[in-house]
């Protein structure tokens, strides 16, 4: 019990190990790319950068340069060790094999014999149920040798002597004489079984065992060999199913490794025989041809039929120089596997299949371990550097879904040329990569435009922060130049108003009155500056641009006139001092967001302001509400005007026209 407890614990440790190994690779991957400098030679002068330095650059991409090397690494752990998607990967180039499958034809020199559900029908008054006789067995290689055929390949074993028919095995093994292209399969059992297996010394020569510089000639091998065959008529190999995690079968092994010998499989051992190359390696990766019986298929029955007549009907030669395979697809013998063309495809096509393949030396090539996790990294930087300049996600994607499109286009001209190439894995991170880093960009985007709403919402009507939202705008942080009009409205008599009030009720009633006259500039799309004591600053032309700013300000100044009317009548007999100077103008001036890194406000600053300003300052013993000469000019016909005159004001050498606007009679 503790030597099974200390055996999984140090397995476990091992997985650790290499789990820290392979992180520690990526990191080390991940950091000497990142520092390999690039050099390139131009006619001014040579060229240096590293991809380090070129990340440095992107100050705001700091976040997305984390993110991203999280996501680099998950990337080569999948990629070098993990090889969870690894089954995506392979329904892909089975997709793949299947499409080009369909318009192969197999070689046509390898021929099946099968043994199927008719013939067990047809043959049972014959030979009686299955299994059969051997002797039976033992006529069809008589009648096939007499074709002189490359190889008799039998796919189905012969383990055990027949106790019952024994003289049925004498004449079978009768029918051998004189024959040397015939071959009986072998089963490689499993390696816990090997203690009571027979020792290799035994068996090296009868099943073809290869010594490797590590064989140990004391071992014990469990193979499943034909004992009902005279070991003298032995010609072996291992039929052995070579299945892939997902159970699907992808490959036929070459040769079996056990205590360093090889033992070779039937394809391999009948290639071999026949002068075909052999290559020194664990498998091949099959290259499939055609859909399921695709070969040449000849029914057992009819062929024994055939062979028993005096006169034969079929072709003399029909088996001459071919490779013929003796198996089964009958759904009682349950020799059907699961592989990339069918789920229920024949175990002697896939003997044959194999056979094919070497015959014709078509094996399908698995691209280099490298080439998928460097598919994955350069995928991730080119994003990662489209994303950090500040590209477009839609544009990113389009350029992303060529780029796809591209690489299964690849990946099927190469498994026309037996080359796999893996592509999905890749794509799948890189999309992945694309959509996390997409969803990354619109919820910072969808954060700064809330942030926009909450901070401009007090100096804007929300319906036009939502306006500019929706038109791609924001707040130029930086300032920009508008022609815009600016509004101030100060009030008058306020002092002898507060006189009689409590600092509270003065508080109350300043938040009513600018609460009222606030609602008038929104409504009119004005942009609320700020309040100055018992002033209000406003102006028309930004953030969103309009060409009717002066008709607008004008507009709002005539119904603040008239809200003033409506709560000097709330405030009863304490209204006699109670009233307010307005003053326009109309002019450039820088806008933005101007203050300290602590505190910034969206205001106007400049001549324009200035002039507004001391045009208010001028309303009193004059008019409520006064406009330069540039604002009237701009309203047109909108308003009627009345002429105030010209008047010094203060940081002006030329005096200033003043205006009062009222509305336009509709008599």
């Amino acid at each position: 019990m503790r030597r099974r407890q200390g055996s999984a614990t140090c397995r476990y440790n091992d997985k650790a190990a290499q789990l820290a190994s392979a992180v520690d690779q990526a990191a080390w991957v991940a950091d000497h790319i990142a520092a390999t400098e690039f050099v390139f030679f131009s006619g001014d002068g040579i060229l240096r950068f590293s991809l380090a330095s070129m990340m440095q650059g992107f100050g705001s991409a700091k976040p997305l340069l984390a993110f991203s090397w999280l996501f680099l690494l998950l990337a080569l752990l999948e990629t070098v060790w993990l090889h969870r998607l690894q089954p995506l990967e392979n329904q892909l180039s089975d997709w793949m094999v299947r499409q080009q499958a369909e318009n192969l034809v197999p070689d046509p020199d390898i021929v099946l014999v099968n043994i199927d559900d008719a013939s067990l029908a047809r043959l049972q008054d014959v030979a009686g149920r299955w299994p059969w006789p051997r002797s039976v067995h033992g006529e069809l290689v008589q009648g096939l040798s007499k074709q002189n055929p490359k190889a008799i390949v039998f796919d189905m074993t012969f383990e055990q002597p027949d106790v019952y028919r024994p003289e049925s095995d004498r004449l079978f093994n009768q029918a051998l004489e004189g024959t040397r292209n015939v071959y009986f399969p072998i089963v490689r059992r499993p390696k816990v079984q090997d203690a009571s297996g027979p020792p290799v010394k035994q068996i090296a020569s009868l099943v073809g065992l290869q010594p490797t510089a590590q064989a140990d000639p004391s071992a014990h091998i469990a193979l499943s060999g034909p004992l009902a065959i005279e070991p003298r008529f032995w010609r072996t190999g291992t039929i052995n199913f070579t299945e892939d995690k997902d159970g699907v079968g992808r490959r036929y092994a070459l040769y079996t490794e056990a205590y360093g010998w090889l033992i070779p499989s039937l394809p391999a051992r009948v290639a071999t025989d026949l002068g075909y190359t052999v290559p020194k390696q664990r498998d091949i990766r099959l290259a499939w041809r055609g859909k399921k019986h695709a070969f040449p298929v000849i029914s057992y029955a009819d062929l024994y039929e055939d062979f028993s007549r005096e006169k034969p009907l079929r072709a003399p030669h029909e088996f001459t120089g071919k490779i013929v395979i003796i198996g089964s697809d009958a759904s009682g013998l349950h020799d059907l596997r699961m592989t990339p063309i069918d789920s229920v495809y024949p175990g002697q096509e896939i003997l044959a299949m194999a056979l094919d393949n070497l015959k014709n030396q078509r094996m399908l090539t698995a691209a280099p371990a490298w080439l998928a996790p460097l598919a994955t990294l350069l995928l991730l930087l080119l994003l990662f550097l489209a994303f950090a300049r500040g590209w477009n996600a839609l544009k990113i994607g389009m350029v992303l879904l060529v780029m796809t499109a591209l690489a299964f286009g690849m990946s099927y001209f190469a498994l026309m040329e037996l080359q796999l190439l893996p592509v999905l894995v890749p794509l799948l991170f890189a999309w992945a990569y694309y959509f996390a880093c997409a969803l990354q960009g619109y919820l910072r985007e969808r954060q700064a435009r809330e942030k926009t709403m909450q901070e401009f919402s007090r100096f804007v009507n929300p319906h036009v922060v939502r306006e500019l939202l929706a038109r791609g705008g924001s707040l130029s942080r930086s300032g920009e130049s508008r022609h815009i009009s600016v509004l101030f409205s100060d009030i008058r008599g306020f002092t002898s108003l507060s006189e009689n009030r409590t600092p509270q009720q003065v508080v109350e009633l300043l938040n009513r009155y600018f609460t009222l006259q606030v609602e008038v500039v929104f409504r009119h799309g004005g942009s609320l500056d700020k309040f100055i004591g018992d002033c209000i600053m406003a102006f028309w032309g930004a953030p969103l641009d309009d060409k009717r700013h002066a008709q607008r300000a004008v507009a709002a100044a005539l119904e603040m006139a008239e809200v003033l009317q409506r709560f000097k009548q709330e405030l009863g007999e304490d209204q006699a001092d109670f009233d307010v100077g307005i003053g326009i103008h109309s002019g450039a001036a820088v806008v933005g967001l101007i203050g300290s890194e602590q505190r910034r406000e969206y205001t106007a600053i400049g001549d324009t302001v200035n002039l507004a300003s001391r045009i208010e300052g001028l309303t009193k013993g004059l008019s409520r509400i006064l406009v330069s000469h540039e604002t009237m000019t701009l309203c047109g016909q909108e308003f009627e005007f009345a002429a105030f005159g010209e008047h010094q004001v203060k940081g002006r050498e030329q005096a200033v026209k003043l205006f009062a606007p009222s509305r336009r009679s509709t008599a």
